[in-house]
């Protein structure tokens, strides 16, 4: 018994200290600096016995005595093969009658603009959103949705800032990017972390459409540079890819201070460079550890910002998309964000935060394809049959109607959690855009959509084509490090103990939900636990490397978005369900057959993890990958020309 305590607490420490698989480096050797294998178990998972010295015992001891502080995010919890309902059981309800009443005021213009004035074809067709479609978006006050009325704005919440984007999302992407970029990302720095005074002097004009703003964080290669003077900071470099960017007054820009630390920021290849930045902090003489880019306003009229001509986009055309240049720009030093060193924080803060929105926004736009699948299934004939009958097409109109269901599921659910004024969702709100449109859903419900339409398709006025080509955005992946905790040791001894021995933990679940989804909460418990051993046992094997091992971490992030999703539709269906609305029965339904589907996936997925047979799969990718790229191309000789 004794031996195995000593074993659980190992594992414990280990999975605790680094369980951020993708972001954060293990650091056992300080506190357990002596093990031995002892034996092996399944997918070449490898059990460890702690020999440690006295003083590593010492040191052990007085990190438990720490005070522990347990997450109460579902989503970082799974990465600790451990269930958290609190944030997400019941689903949350933030909306009381009269937000209800006031939300259905704003719903109605919204929905007759983009039917009735809005054209979404000409606007990808210029590339550009006509200047009497802004007029109106400014009478709707489209410009400043979350910013207070006492600056100007409608002062709406996130879950009906959710609503509003879901609509843009229906209609016009490009729209829906310009809106995005300028409200959820462009201006979000200063209503988050701005001072009274920056919030007076920019949020009235910006949050009425007078002015537009950027949110300037990628770059193309160097960093970009604000030297202090005094009274001004001096700003020199380049941003890339920057929505907005031709046309911007008010620009959100994150650069260094100190000329003595060089960095760049890739937003696409955002979750490495995180790690990267995160451990290479600047520590300062008196010992603290500061960030290295600090954010500033910056306004066009500040002499030296110019920016780049548009960019030719294969879609989303009728979003601005520039280079935005600075040449030794004058900020005056009151225009700077927070303090010299929060910029870090607040850019990943403000990505963290508008993320919702893109889960809300593919939601819309996944429901006006599947209407326009529908009708054509139900209306096209084919061998004296309407498409409907066939068994290929229902397969494809269910699969979009599961994917449209988690999503707009996630957008509402992480809205919730936010308006309820809980900070952990970093996890939730990635996953959400992760599977809402950079991977998953979107992509996949404008595809079958055009299979279903057949040839129609890909004719113009059918306006699938639009979305088609919008959804190839930067893969985004931030993930927030879960803390060590060192005080959840005796729960982990106890249930890895009731696991051995089938003992689950389903219970905390299953009572969560209603009764007649209890084996789709048993199955979510049951991956949970399977995933937290899929997670300790690459921890164990590859420590510090983990982050390079991204064939192996692929399947593990998408199944941690499955298992979420899962989760997520369990607290809305069960909602629907004992709240006894129309739609029970057919929620039931989807929510029974994603899980069926999604515990078979994620199953599989988790079996790679140890799988011999994939890890020489992978080998032999990486291998033909380097040789294709050393040879500038295509390796192989063409058929009809060999080459001995």
């Amino acid at each position: 018994l004794l031996r195995a305590t000593v074993h659980f607490q190992l594992n414990c420490f280990l999975r605790m200290n680094s369980m951020a698989f993708f972001v954060k480096t293990i650091r056992t050797r300080k506190v357990l600096p002596h093990f031995t294998r002892t034996h092996s178990v399944s997918n070449d998972c490898s059990i460890i016995q702690a020999e440690m010295s006295s003083d590593a015992k010492m040191n052990n001891e007085k990190s438990i005595s720490k005070k522990a502080t347990i997450s109460k995010s579902f989503a970082m919890n799974i990465f600790r093969g451990q269930i958290q309902v609190e944030q997400m059981f019941p689903f949350p309800q933030v909306l009381n009658d009269e937000s209800r009443a006031t939300l259905d005021l704003l719903v109605e213009p919204t929905e007759k603009f983009f039917r009735e004035v809005n054209d979404a074809d000409r606007n990808d067709t210029l590339a550009t959103i006509e200047q009497s479609q802004f007029d109106q978006l400014r009478e709707l006050g489209a410009f400043g949705l979350q910013v207070p009325t006492e600056l100007g704005g409608l002062g709406l919440s996130n879950t009906e800032y959710a609503r509003l984007v879901e609509i843009v999302g229906a209609h016009d992407l490009g729209v829906a990017i310009m809106l995005g970029a300028h409200q959820s990302i462009g201006f979000k720095a200063i209503l988050l972390y701005g001072n009274e005074n920056q919030k007076r002097t920019y949020l009235p004009d910006l949050a009425s459409g007078k002015k537009i703003a950027a949110f300037c964080l990628t770059e193309p290669s160097s960093g970009s540079d604000a030297n202090a003077n005094g009274k001004h900071y001096v700003l020199n470099g380049n941003k890339i890819w920057i929505s907005n960017g031709g046309f911007a007054d008010v620009f959100t820009v994150f650069a260094k201070v100190d000329d003595e630390f060089a960095f760049h920021i890739h937003l696409h290849h955002c979750c490495v460079i995180v790690a990267k930045l995160l451990q290479t902090s600047v520590q300062a003489n008196d010992g603290t550890v500061k960030d290295k880019v600090s954010a500033f306003i910056v306004e066009r009229d500040f002499q030296g910002v110019t920016s780049g001509p548009p960019e030719s986009k294969m879609g989303i055309k009728a979003s601005n998309t520039a280079e935005v240049h600075f040449s030794d720009v004058k900020v005056p030093v009151q225009n700077l964000i927070g303090r010299e060193g929060e910029g870090f924080k607040i850019a990943m803060n403000v990505l963290n935060n508008g993320r919702f929105g893109m889960a809300a926004a593919m939601s819309g736009t996944m429901k006006y394809c599947i209407g326009k699948a529908v009708e054509h299934a139900k209306n096209r004939t084919q061998f004296g049959r309407a498409l409907i009958d066939f068994g290929g097409i229902r397969e494809k109109i269910a699969s979009m109607i599961l994917r449209q269901y988690v999503t707009e599921s996630m957008a509402y659910m992480i809205s919730g959690i936010m308006d309820k004024g809980l900070t952990e969702f970093q996890v939730e709100a990635a996953i959400s855009k992760i599977y809402s449109s950079v991977s998953e859903a979107a992509w996949y419900v404008c595809d079958e959509t055009i299979q279903v339409l057949g040839g129609m398709g890909y004719m113009k006025e059918c306006g699938v084509e639009r979305y088609a080509g919008g959804h190839l955005q930067e893969l985004q992946q931030a993930l927030k490090t879960p803390l060590a905790n060192y005080g959840l040791i005796r729960d982990e001894v106890i249930r890895r103990a009731k696991r051995i021995v089938k003992i689950t933990s389903a219970a905390s679940l299953v009572e969560n939900v209603h009764p007649s989804l209890a084996e789709c909460a048993k199955q979510v418990t049951h991956l949970v636990e399977l995933y937290g051993e899929a997670v300790e046992c690459l921890l164990l094997k590859y420590g510090k490397a983990i982050i390079d091992k991204q064939f192996l971490l692929i399947p593990l992030a998408e199944a941690a978005m499955y298992i979420f999703a899962m989760a997520v539709i369990l607290s809305r269906a069960s909602q629907t369900i004992a709240g006894g609305y129309s739609s029970s029965v057919h929620e039931s339904k989807l929510c029974h057959l994603f899980c069926s589907i999604a515990k078979e996936d994620v199953s599989r997925r988790l079996s790679l993890v140890g799988s011999p047979n994939f890890k020489a799969t992978s080998d032999l990718m990486s291998e033909i990958a380097i040789e294709v790229a050393e040879n500038g191309g295509l390796v192989h000789n063409h058929p009809l020309k060999p080459i001995v």
